[in-house]
């Protein structure tokens, strides 16, 4: 059995409520040895959700306001690895406990905040509720404003700090030095934005075009399912199993025929309502196109899925998602019962190297992924050095990104080198043959029987790189009987509840959350695969999946299946929106009544509850957020000009590290302009012309056309 890859490693965690508790867990999960400390009478939010965020951690009290208790906590901190703690900026300092005074003691420590703003953000001092983060980040997006009670920065936080403690981990093997890591909640929360903040010369970036045939429908027995034939494979194949070819010869006439669309909508409407939504899920299960039912989270976690998969856990009768990544052979769930005791093992010493500049300097993918849950990953590695090469099929339709180039390709292939290669052509796969065998890492997301097809199966590669690090992104995981159904965003969305936890009903959460989630998960496990290589010189296979995060993120709520009344503008009426003269605001913390805010602005309403003790917010657009003078100087948000002239705004990454700091990367380039360059890497620079006229090797020269305006995800 595959050893946990952070066996060994000893926390300590001084977090409370979420984003800290969470990162934490996912560190314990992967065998971290975990002490978490709560003041006296235990955790600040006392919630059933305790069990799941403390799995697998020794649990203390400790007075940190008393001279004994910061004691004690110095000599756990000493003996340990990693420090976590998320409150205010400042705090820790004052109580004695702050990086500088524990790395004079501890110069190995990685030492990780999550504040709810940043150190240098002039809201530092801002007690960073969720609601109030969510406000300033255009959570609520919509008018009026539409709540979610998913945790959705506390969520992305957390897993962006467990991602860069990984990467800090993996420097320090090379060179024995810690660092200190900040990842606020409201930085944290870019990476969930992600395409909604992309503009191309001022304007929007662009979203998918509107397709007929994605999208949510209305079946027979009143139920909604979420479809996506996006692809010409799926319209065939589902037009073909009900005989409705001559739907495909109107769907390329629709465009230009307002006419046609609208009575062809009514026939796919009469076609949904005609069965049941479970018999639409099957057959799209059987076939192998993307279709699933909405349901609530009651519902998901009820699924032989999400049992048999592991997704979905009980423990001394309470419900707790597993763990969302899978390494090698380490079983489903690798966390223990909460216990209270102490730690007292020494840590380990490491095997000091030359510092590189990045946590992965030196480190070679090869990102073979499409849409974003993969090539966010990809982009992540990159941020944190590694040289990351883009491989897309340059004749299938969508590879030259032609259709949506500026939502996909430009908002998660910054920082990577792009070619346009065949892998279904001879001269392709001796190409690919000689890319992995100089290689540490391999991302994919192929359906089972593509990767087969394409020979690039985890035995594949790794006849090629044995002490490879092979990561596959799927859509439901396994096993169980959805493994290898495919499915996007909001099929994951759908399926476990997610789309219903915002209003009751199925508009979804206003971001790509399960994509953007299981890209940063996905950079996790091959981090910690990294840091496992480092240790023991073995590779091995790694997996992430939409279902699996789409259930993290629903850790808060899980045992309650929260879904929040259409409507509903918060959790309580001490943590809710507002709507004043001229515009909404989050209040939290404060029991002030509606009737209070009619007569007052905004900009009022804010001052006057700092004064009272209450946390609030303005609702922020993201259009302004992208626009905003310190988000810009603080690196979240990123205006370059790419290789064709453009002028391209994106997020920026959020973590922040001291000593081996992440990277933006140079702005997406136009697909397979490095062709010449990964070419020379192998010695087959020379053959480029001759490869571009077999069309095995292509370069797109012409721009993508621009889209109206953003839309969903």
């Amino acid at each position: 059995m595959t050893q946990q890859p952070l066996r060994g490693i000893h926390v300590v965690d001084f977090g409370q409520y979420i984003a800290g508790p969470l990162a934490a867990m996912l560190l314990a999960d992967q065998g971290a040895e975990v002490t978490h400390i709560d003041p006296p009478g235990g955790p600040r939010w006392r919630t059933p959700a305790n069990q799941t965020w403390n799995r697998g951690k020794r649990l203390m009290e400790l007075d940190l306001r008393s001279a004994s208790g910061v004691e004690s906590a110095r000599e756990l901190v000493a003996a340990s690895d990693v420090v976590i703690e998320n409150f205010r900026p400042g705090v820790m300092d004052r109580l004695g406990l702050g990086h500088s005074i524990c790395a004079e003691s501890n110069p190995r420590l990685v030492y990780c905040s999550l504040p709810g703003f940043a150190a240098d953000d002039p809201r530092a001092q801002l007690a960073g509720w969720e609601g109030v983060i969510a406000a300033a980040t255009d959570t609520y997006r919509g008018e009026p404003p539409v709540f979610t009670p998913i945790p959705i920065s506390s969520h992305f936080a957390a897993i962006h700090a467990a991602l860069a403690i990984t990467m800090a981990l993996i420097a320090r093997e090379r060179d024995g030095y810690g660092q200190r890591i900040e990842v606020p909640l409201f930085d944290a929360t870019f990476a969930a934005i992600g395409a909604h903040g992309l503009f191309v010369d001022g304007g929007p970036g662009g979203i998918r075009p509107d397709d007929f045939w994605t999208g949510l429908f209305e079946c027979g027995d009143g139920r909604w399912i979420q479809v996506s034939l996006a692809t010409p494979r799926f319209r065939t194949v589902f037009t073909a199993a009900l005989n409705l070819d001559d739907w495909l010869m109107d769907l390329d006439r629709l465009s230009a025929d307002a006419q046609l669309r609208a009575d062809l909508r009514q026939r796919q409407s009469a076609l949904f309502a005609s069965r049941s939504a479970q018999e639409w899920e099957d057959l799209g299960g059987r076939i192998g196109v993307p279709i699933a039912v909405c349901r609530t989270t009651s519902e998901w976690i009820g699924t032989p899925h999400a049992r048999s998969a592991g997704i979905v856990l009980e423990r001394d009768g309470a419900l707790q998602p597993g763990t969302p990544i899978r390494m090698g052979d380490v079983p489903l769930h690798t966390g223990t019962p909460m216990r209270k005791d102490g730690i007292t093992s020494d840590a380990p010493a490491t095997r000091p190297s030359a510092q590189g500049e990045t946590a992965l300097a030196g480190v070679r993918v090869l990102d073979l992924t499409q849409v974003l849950a993969g090539p966010t990953a990809g982009r992540t590695l990159a941020e944190y050095g590694a040289d990351v090469i883009k491989i897309n099929n340059p004749h299938e339709e969508g590879a030259g990104i032609h259709f949506s180039r500026h939502r996909y390709h430009t908002d998660v292939n910054p920082g990577k080198r792009s070619l346009l290669l065949d892998l279904k052509s001879a001269p392709g796969q001796t190409i690919l043959h000689d890319l992995v065998a100089r290689s540490d890492v391999v991302l994919q997301n192929f359906r089972p029987e593509a990767a087969e097809r394409l020979r690039v199966r985890y035995q594949d590669i790794r006849a090629l790189q044995p002490n490879i690090v092979y990561l596959t992104v799927s859509a439901f995981g396994g096993p169980g009987p959805w493994t290898g159904w495919p499915g996007y965003e909001v099929q994951a969305q759908a399926a476990s509840g997610l789309r219903y936890a915002r209003t009751g009903r199925p508009p979804g959460q206003p971001f790509a959350v399960n994509d953007y989630g299981t890209g940063l998960l996905g950079a996790f496990a091959v981090g910690l695969a990294l840091f496992q290589r480092l240790r023991t010189g073995s590779g091995q296979a790694v997996e992430v999946a939409l279902a699996y995060t789409a259930t993290i993120l629903q850790s808060a709520t899980l045992h309650t299946d929260l879904t929040s009344r259409d409507g509903a503008l918060g959790w309580s009426a001490s943590h809710r929106l507002h709507r004043a003269r001229d515009g909404w605001l989050f209040v939290a913390n404060s029991e002030v009544t509606e009737d209070e805010f009619h007569s007052v602005t905004v900009a009022d309403t804010m001052e006057r509850l700092s004064h009272d003790g209450a946390s609030a917010h303005a609702l922020v657009p993201v259009e302004t957020l992208m626009r905003d003078d310190w988000v810009s100087r603080h690196g979240l948000s990123l205006t370059r000009v790419n290789d064709m002239g453009e002028s391209i705004t994106c997020v920026g990454p959020p973590a922040r590290l001291s000593r081996t700091p992440v990277q933006p990367g140079r702005p997406a380039p136009s697909p397979g302009a490095d062709a010449a360059d990964i070419l020379r890497d192998i010695g087959r620079e020379a053959d480029l012309q001759e490869l571009l006229r077999e069309g095995v090797i292509a370069v797109e020269t012409v721009s993508a056309p621009r889209a109206a305006a953003p839309g969903p995800a």
